[in-house]
C-alpha cells in the first residue's frame, strides 16, 4: 500500500492560515517608448513582491510601454518590444510564487486594444482589455485603441501559447484559497456609472484590479481615494490601483504615481506620491472579512440576484498557485488595540461627541413619548454610572428641564471605598442633579436573614448570593423611587458587561426602564468620560472627578477584605473588547481573533497612538491572549446569552454592533461553545510552541 505524504502543519503565525492574502501594487519607474527598460523595471518589481511573500502584484496602465506614447502606438517597433517584453515578463515568472498582472498594447484582429496581461509560472492565464476608453479634456485614447466591446473572440493565441482566455468578463481563481477570486480593469472603467468591476464582484470576485495612468491636477488623488474606496465598499470587495508615475511623459501632464489598496472602504496602503524612482507597496487583504460581509449583507445577494444574467457570462480561468502554509509570515498591517475607539485624536473626539448625542437623543426621545420628565439613576462613582449620569444631564438638557429632575443615588453596601463614595457625591455634585445617599446595609441585612444566609448568622461567607442581594436592593430602590417620582430608571451597565454576563440578572444591575450604555463597551465608556473631561461640556468644574473616576480600579465592590477586582473574574477588559469586536461584528473564529491580538498587543510598542495613557502601553502573550479568549468564548456563546434575551431598551450607537434581541443579535440561551473552545485549544500558549 502506497505511503501518503503528510501534509505540513500550517504555521500559526502565518497570515495565509487565517486568510489573508499580500497584494503588491507597483509602481516602476520607465521610459516612454522603451520597453526593453520597462519590462527589466516590471520584472525587478515582481521578484520583490515574491520576496516579500505577496501572491498578487499589480502594475500600471500600459507599463510596458508608458502610456503617454500617443501616436507611437501606431508605430509597429514598439507593439513589437511590448510583445518581446511580456515574454520576458513570461519568463521570469516561472520560477515566482506570483501572479502579476501588467500593462501592454495589443493588435488582436488588426484592432489595437490597451490590455491587461495576467500572467503566473509563465502562463498567460488572461488578456483583459480596456473597456471604456475616454475620449475627453486631455484624453485621446479613441485616436489609438479599440473598446474591450469590439473583442469577439473568447480565446487568442499569443507568444506560442493556445487558447489564452481574453475578454473583459473572466475572473480569476486561486483553488488553494477558495476565498480569492479576482477580477481585472484598467482606468477609465473605474470612473464610469457601473463599472465593470461591480459586475465582476456579484459574479464573485473578492479583489479588484485596476491598471492605471491617470495623470494628475489639483485634488485628483482625493478623488481617487474616494473613487476606490467607494468602489470597495460597494461591492464588498478588496481594490487595488496602480497609476503610472516617473518616467511618464511631461509634455502636456503630470503623473505622481499614485497607488492604493482598500478594503471595504478602508484605505490599507498608499504610495508615496511624486517619487522620482520605483516603489512598491504590499497590503494584506483579509479575505475572511469580505466573505462574512457578504454573508451578513442580504442586499449583495440580492443584486446578484437581480444581475444574474450579467454574472452568468463571466468565465473562471484557474490559476494553481499554492500558498505558503508552513513557514511564519507575520501581518503587514496595523490592527489597533481599541477597535472601537479612533486613534486619531480629532476623529476620536468627533466620535465621542457623537456617541453622546446619540445617547441623549435616544433618552430624550423615550422621556417624551413616556410623558415622563425625571430620571432616577445609581451613582456608583465608577466608569458606568459616571456616564449615564453625563448622558442624563444632556438629556434634561436638552428637554429644557432643570438638573433637579434628576434623582442620583449613592447606595454604599458592604464593601463600598471612601475613594468611589467620594466621587459619587463629587459627580452628583458637580452635575447639579437631586443627590440621595441610601445605606443598603440594612435592608441586605434583612434580605440575608430572610433567606437563612449564614452572613446573617456572623458567617464571613461571601459568595454570589451576598453578593447579588447587594445589586438586587440597589435595582429594588430605584424603581421605588421611580414609582415615587414618576421617573424612569437609567441603566449604566454596558457592552462588556452585558458580553461577558457581569451583571446580577433581573433584580439587579442587568434592568432598568431604559439602558443608555447598553451597546457601548467599557473601552469606549473610558473614552467617552476622558473626552467630557478634556473637552468640558458640562463645564470645566468636573474636569478633576472625571479624571479620578478613569483612574479608579474597576470593581463591582460587592466583596470586602480589599479590592475586588471586575478583571481577575472576566479578564481585561481591553482584551475582551478586542475579542467581542471580531467576533461580534465579523463572526471571525477564536484563532483568528487571537492571531490579530497578538499583533495588536504582544508589543508594547505596537497598535497603540502617540497620546494613549501609559497604563495602556503594555504587552499580552498569545499564553495570555488565549487564556482569556477562552473566558470570553465560554461566556459570550455558552453562558450568559439567557441575560441578554431580555434586556432594555437602549440606542445603538456604533457598526461593531450591540446585543439587543430585537436588534443586532439573536441568539439561543442554551447554545454550546463546543466549536468555538476546540478552535480556542489550536491557539499555541506561547510562540515558540507553535508549528
Amino acid at each position: 500500500m502506497p505511503r501518503t505524504a503528510m501534509k505540513p502543519t500550517p504555521e500559526f503565525f502565518n497570515l495565509h492560515r487565517h486568510d489573508f492574502v499580500r497584494v503588491a501594487v507597483a509602481v516602476p519607474r520607465l521610459r516612454v517608448a522603451d520597453p526593453a527598460f520597462n519590462t527589466a523595471q516590471t520584472i525587478a518589481a515582481m521578484r520583490e513582491a515574491a520576496g516579500r511573500h505577496a501572491l498578487v502584484a499589480l502594475f500600471p496602465e500600459l507599463g510596458l510601454s508608458a502610456y503617454s506614447c500617443d501616436d507611437l502606438f501606431q508605430q509597429q517597433p514598439l507593439l513589437d518590444g511590448c510583445l518581446r517584453g511580456l515574454e520576458a515578463v513570461l519568463e521570469a515568472s516561472r520560477e515566482l510564487p506570483l501572479i502579476a498582472v501588467v500593462g501592454l498594447p495589443l493588435r488582436i484582429d488588426g484592432m489595437l486594444f490597451n490590455c491587461a496581461a495576467v500572467v503566473h509560472r509563465g502562463r498567460l492565464a488572461g488578456i483583459v482589455p480596456k473597456t471604456y476608453l475616454p475620449n475627453y479634456r486631455e484624453f485621446y485614447e479613441m485616436r489609438q485603441f479599440a473598446s474591450g466591446d469590439c473583442l469577439r473572440r473568447r480565446e487568442l493565441s499569443l507568444l506560442g501559447q493556445q487558447g489564452v482566455p481574453c475578454g473583459d468578463r473572466l475572473l480569476f481563481d486561486v483553488p488553494d484559497q477558495p476565498l480569492l477570486r479576482f477580477h481585472v480593469e484598467i482606468c477609465e472603467d473605474l470612473w464610469t456609472p457601473i463599472p465593470p468591476s461591480s459586475f465582476g464582484a456579484l459574479a464573485g470576485a473578492t479583489l479588484l484590479l485596476n491598471l492605471s495612468a491617470s495623470n494628475v491636477t489639483i485634488a485628483k488623488a482625493d478623488y481617487r481615494r474616494e473613487l476606490v474606496g467607494n468602489q470597495s465598499a460597494r461591492c464588498l470587495a478588496a481594490y487595488a490601483y496602480s497609476a503610472a508615475g516617473y518616467g511618464e511623459s511631461t509634455t502636456d501632464l503630470a503623473w505622481d504615481g499614485h497607488g492604493m489598496v482598500c478594503e471595504n472602504g478602508t484605505l490599507l496602503r498608499e504610495t508615496e506620491r511624486f517619487l522620482d524612482d520605483s516603489q512598491l507597496i504590499c497590503a494584506d487583504v483579509d479575505l475572511d472579512r469580505l466573505a462574512q460581509e457578504r454573508a451578513r449583507q442580504t442586499s449583495f445577494s440580492q443584486s446578484v440576484l437581480r444581475h444574474r444574467q450579467a454574472c452568468a457570462e463571466f468565465r473562471t480561468v484557474v490559476i494553481d498557485e499554492k500558498l505558503d502554509r508552513a513557514g511564519r509570515i507575520l501581518l503587514d498591517r496595523e490592527y489597533g488595540r481599541f477597535p472601537y475607539v479612533p486613534a486619531d485624536p480629532v476623529k476620536r473626539n468627533e466620535r465621542c461627541e457623537e456617541i453622546h448625542a446619540i445617547q441623549v437623543q435616544g433618552l430624550v426621545t423615550r422621556m417624551r413619548s413616556a410623558g415622563i420628565k425625571k430620571l432616577v439613576i445609581g451613582v456608583s462613582g465608577g466608569l458606568d454610572s459616571c456616564n449615564a449620569l453625563l448622558v442624563c444631564a444632556g438629556a434634561v438638557d436638552k428637554l429644557g428641564l432643570p438638573r433637579e429632575n434628576i434623582v442620583a443615588v449613592s447606595m454604599p453596601g458592604f464593601a463600598t471605598s471612601e475613594r468611589t463614595r467620594a466621587q459619587a457625591n463629587a459627580l452628583m455634585a458637580g452635575i447639579g442633579c437631586k443627590a440621595l445617599e441610601i445605606d443598603i446595609r440594612p435592608s441586605c441585612r434583612q434580605m440575608l436573614e430572610d433567606i437563612g444566609h449564614p452572613y446573617a448568622s456572623g458567617e464571613e461567607r461571601y459568595d454570589v448570593t451576598f453578593e447579588n442581594v447587594q445589586a438586587g436592593e440597589r435595582t429594588s430602590h430605584l424603581f421605588r423611587l421611580a414609582n415615587m417620582h414618576g421617573a424612569l430608571v437609567v441603566g449604566t451597565g454596558d457592552l462588556s458587561e452585558l458580553a461577558l454576563g457581569w451583571c446580577t440578572y433581573g433584580v439587579g444591575d442587568h434592568m432598568s426602564h431604559y439602558g443608555v450604555n447598553g451597546s457601548v463597551p467599557k473601552t469606549l465608556v473610558q473614552y467617552l468620560i476622558r473626552w467630557a473631561a478634556d473637552a468640558a461640556p458640562f463645564g470645566p468644574a468636573l474636569g478633576p472627578v472625571l479624571k479620578d473616576v478613569l483612574d479608579t480600579e474597576i470593581s463591582p465592590e460587592l466583596v470586602p477584605g480589599g479590592v475586588q477586582r471586575s478583571e481577575d473574574s472576566v479578564g481585561p477588559y481591553e482584551l475582551q473588547d478586542f475579542n467581542l469586536y471580531f467576533l461580534l461584528r465579523f463572526g471571525f473564529r477564536p484563532s483568528k481573533i487571537a492571531f490579530l491580538a497578538w499583533h495588536a498587543w504582544h508589543d508594547a510598542t505596537r497598535g497603540r497612538w502617540p497620546d494613549m495613557p501609559a497604563e495602556l502601553r503594555h504587552a499580552y502573550g498569545i499564553g495570555d491572549i488565549k487564556h482569556w479568549l477562552r473566558v470570553f468564548v465560554k461566556r459570550f456563546i455558552q453562558d450568559m446569552q439567557y441575560k441578554r434575551s431580555c434586556l432594555p431598551n437602549g440606542p445603538k450607537v456604533g457598526s461593531g454592533g450591540s446585543l439587543s434581541p430585537r436588534g443586532d443579535y439573536r441568539a439561543p440561551s442554551d447554545a454550546d461553545a463546543g466549536a468555538w473552545l476546540a478552535d480556542v485549544e489550536t491557539i499555541p500558549d506561547a510562540m515558540a510552541q507553535a508549528a
